[in-house]
């Protein structure tokens, strides 16, 4: 598919758009068909061709752009009714026959960490592409708690991410100045999209806000369509702009491939996803294992970020019901009894962790192996990337996918988004560690009620089906929270499942 602001020769001339409500591939047909009947009077009246000539040839040229018109309009029609069925549930124009009318220009803030704003990016893209909107270059978080100044390009590679989009959607990295002026003269019209909307919300709600003001500001990216219900079309998008467009710098990209074949040369290794740190600690108000000096400093913390709205928070409960991080001693023996080689070298994918090593004592007496990227590299090389938390995100993403095995400890967005993407690169084993059946297990086993062989079968026993194989993404009806994201298994980019989606 290509877009229609390219010109298209046509007898020595071209085409920019097409006529409303008539396909591309009609439009052609017709302009074909007048320009014939020009040249052929031109003809007539130099080479003094009958007038019955004419007419007979005139009329085989009828009888043939009718036929051409019936059987693209049956093709239309089938591609249609295609569409129909995999978006019966709403009720949104069709906008895959690859006609393409600029509606205006799509602005958007990402908020969030690496991984937030890496999915709410390709959210954007998907909603810009079936909008037949052009969208702006995305602006990154640089408020929130990582306090990172890193433009988008200082992270990706902006004309890569531009060029392999380009048959799809019209990206720019600024806004015209035409549009420029306008906005500086008037206003930017600003919303924050509904959170897990589907595609019916974006036509009827945002399209016309677009059309009225002609460009558009997204103040936020994050979950901001939906995880299902949606045309099959929308989720292979997100996909391409996911996997495909979104590539880091060549600098980072060389340093992360560094890191890795570091790691190969010493042999496998395993890229632990230690969520431990003191941000994510305060946040969740989770604090097992912590001192009393140590709770009221994450209290003080969470109490400090009004953004941060659940203040009062009943750690044990928490914990219980497997909405907190594994500690790393909790880790610890996750992974010894599911079996791990203890010699196996696992990469910390994490910032600092909260507690030093004091709280690390257990993990590295089970695997002594543990790295970091700061002690596999000299100073020097992430001299670049330092202050830059996304930018050392970024570095830890490439060294994940590439692992022998990926195990995050809670399942936040770099989890869900590392998982996705290592299922679209063949199903590389991922220990989705089940963390409520796992404090429960703990807990018996800490007080005797289990032995280590009976602690150890029961933790491979839940996690059998858990390692990263072909899976249907878990629905919930009305509560996408605490479904599966979209991201986690990206079942519509992969290899089909015979089994019917897993719903509750």
């Amino acid at each position: 598919m290509h877009l229609q602001w390219r010109p298209v020769a046509l007898f020595g001339g071209s085409i920019y758009s097409h006529t409303p409500g008539q396909s591309p591939k009609n439009q052609q047909w017709h302009h074909r068909y007048m320009r014939a009947i020009v040249h052929l009077a031109v003809c007539m009246s130099k080479l003094y061709l009958s007038f019955l000539t004419v007419i007979t040839f005139l009329l085989c040229i009828k009888i043939f752009k009718t036929y051409v018109l019936i059987v693209n309009t049956h093709v239309v029609d089938h591609h249609q009714q295609q569409h129909h069925h995999i978006s019966s549930s709403s009720s949104s124009p069709s906008h895959f026959q690859g006609d393409y009318v600029n509606n205006g220009f799509l602005m958007v803030s990402s908020n969030g960490g690496l991984n937030q704003m890496r999915a709410g990016i390709c959210d954007m893209v998907a909603i810009a592409r079936f909008l037949n909107v052009t969208l702006i270059v995305p602006e990154l978080d640089k408020t929130s708690f990582w306090n990172d100044r890193s433009q988008f390009e200082d992270i990706f590679d902006v004309d890569h991410f531009i060029a392999s989009l380009s048959d799809e959607v019209r990206i720019l990295k600024v806004l015209p100045q035409k549009q420029r002026r306008r906005i500086e003269m008037a206003s930017l019209y600003s919303m924050p999209p509904a959170s897990w909307s589907n595609m019916t919300f974006y036509y009827n709600r945002v399209l016309p806000q677009i059309k009225k003001y002609e460009v558009l500001h997204f103040t936020k990216t994050d979950t901001r369509l939906a995880n299902n219900g949606i045309p099959v079309e929308v989720q292979k998008m997100r996909c391409k702009a996911n996997y495909e467009a979104l590539r880091f710098t060549p600098p980072i990209e060389e340093l992360g491939k560094k890191i890795v074949r570091i790691l190969r040369e010493r042999g496998p290794f395993l890229v632990l996803h230690l969520r431990y740190e003191m941000d994510m600690l305060a946040f969740s108000g989770c604090t097992e294992g912590c001192d009393d000096k140590e709770i009221e400093e994450l209290t003080n913390m969470r109490y400090a970020y009004p953004w941060w709205k659940e203040k009062v928070i009943n750690s044990t409960q928490k914990r219980k019901s497997g909405k907190c991080p594994l500690t790393p001693e909790e880790t610890a023996l996750a992974l010894r009894a599911l079996d791990i080689d203890p010699s196996i070298q696992v990469y910390i994918a994490a910032g600092d962790i909260y507690g030093g090593e004091r709280r690390m004592a257990s993990l590295r007496l089970a695997f002594p192996h543990i790295v970091k990227k700061e002690t596999l590299l000299e100073a020097s090389d992430l001299e670049p990337f330092r202050n830059h938390s996304n930018q050392m995100a970024a570095l830890d993403y490439i060294v994940s996918l590439e692992s022998d095995i990926f195990a995050p400890t809670y399942g936040g967005n770099m989890a869900r988004v590392v998982e996705g993407h290592r299922r679209y690169l063949g199903f590389r084993t991922t220990i989705r560690l089940d963390r409520m059946l796992l404090v429960n297990l703990i807990d018996q086993y800490k007080k005797g009620r289990l032995s280590w062989d009976e602690f150890s079968q029961a933790v491979k026993t839940g996690h059998a089906d858990r390692m990263g194989s072909p899976t249907q993404r878990l629905e919930i009806p009305g509560k996408p929270k605490e479904e599966e994201y979209f991201y986690n298994n990206p079942q519509e980019c992969l290899p089909p499942i015979s089994t019917k989606p897993k719903r509750l």
